[in-house]
C-alpha cells in the first residue's frame, strides 16, 4: 500500500476517533460544569435549585399549550379550530432564564445542555406516559441551508438525549427553507410553512396507524409543527403529540 495512501487512511481514522471522542463526551450529561442560570459550581449544567425556581408546570390548552381559561383544558382558538395533534406539551415556558438557556444551545454550539433540557422534558406533566405509548419519535427537521450553517439540529440532539430507542430521524423531511420564523406575524408563518414538509417516500409505510411523538426544542405559533403533523395525519399516523422545551405565551 502507498505510502500518501496509507497516510489518507491515518488521516481518516483519526477524524472518526476524534468525532468518536466528542460523541462520547457530549453523552456524558452529570459532567461537574457551571449551572447555566445561576453559575453555580460544580453542579449540572441545569441545578436543581434553578429547576424547582423556574421551571414549575403550568396549566396549558391540551393542543396547543397557551394557558386556558381557568378550570378549561382547551383554549377558545383550539375549540374554534383544532390544530391536527392530539395534544401537545410544553415544559416550560419561553420566558426568563430558559429562552437564554435555549439560545445558547440552539446557536451557540451549546450541545451538552441536550441532556439537561431532555431530562426537564421527561419530568414534565404527562411526558413520560406520551414517550411510552408512542412507536416512534420524530425530530423536527431543518432544511440543508440551516443544517449547514449551524452544524447539527437541536431537535435531533434532543431527542437523542430523550428517547434514542424510538427515535426515527429520516421519516420526516424538511423541503425548503424558509425565512426565520420569529421575525414574520403568525398569519404570514402559516403561510410560509405550507408545503415545507414531506415524508421520505421509503419511510412513509412504516409510521401509518402509529402514534407518534413530534419533538421541536420552541413553539410560538405552532405553524411548523402543526404543518407538520398534518402532513403526518395524512400518511395515517393515528395519533401525534407535540412535544417541546418551551412555549412563547
Amino acid at each position: 500500500m502507498s505510502g500518501p495512501l496509507l497516510r489518507g487512511l491515518a488521516r481518516h481514522f483519526s477524524a472518526l476517533a476524534h468525532l468518536q471522542r466528542l460523541s462520547l463526551i457530549a453523552r456524558r450529561p452529570h459532567l461537574p460544569s457551571r449551572c447555566a442560570i445561576c453559575h453555580s459550581w460544580p453542579v449540572r449544567a441545569l441545578c436543581d435549585a434553578c429547576v424547582r425556581s423556574f421551571g414549575q408546570p403550568l396549566h396549558r390548552c391540551r393542543l396547543c399549550a397557551l394557558p386556558p381559561p381557568p378550570s378549561q383544558d382547551c383554549c377558545g382558538r383550539c375549540l374554534l379550530q383544532p390544530p391536527p395533534v392530539d395534544q401537545t406539551l410544553a415544559a416550560l415556558p419561553y420566558a426568563y432564564p430558559w429562552s437564554g438557556v435555549i439560545a445558547q444551545f440552539k446557536f451557540r454550539q451549546h450541545t451538552g445542555w441536550a441532556h439537561s433540557l431532555a431530562t426537564l422534558l421527561r419530568n414534565a406533566p404527562w411526558v413520560e406516559p406520551a414517550l411510552h405509548a408512542a412507536n416512534s419519535l420524530l425530530p423536527m427537521p431543518l432544511g440543508r441551508a440551516r443544517l449547514l450553517e449551524r452544524g447539527y439540529n437541536q431537535a435531533q440532539l434532543l431527542a437523542q438525549a430523550l428517547e434514542p430507542a424510538k427515535l426515527q430521524s429520516k421519516v420526516l423531511l424538511r423541503l425548503r427553507d424558509g425565512v426565520p420564523q420569529s421575525s414574520l406575524p403568525r398569519a404570514e408563518r402559516l403561510q410560509a410553512v405550507q408545503g415545507a414538509y414531506a415524508l421520505e417516500p421509503r419511510q412513509a409505510a412504516s409510521i401509518e396507524g402509529q402514534r407518534v411523538v413530534l419533538l421541536d426544542d420552541v413553539m410560538t405559533t405552532g405553524a411548523s409543527l402543526f404543518e407538520a403533523a398534518r402532513v403526518l395525519r395524512l400518511a395515517g399516523v393515528a395519533h401525534i403529540t407535540a412535544l417541546v422545551v418551551a412555549r412563547t405565551e
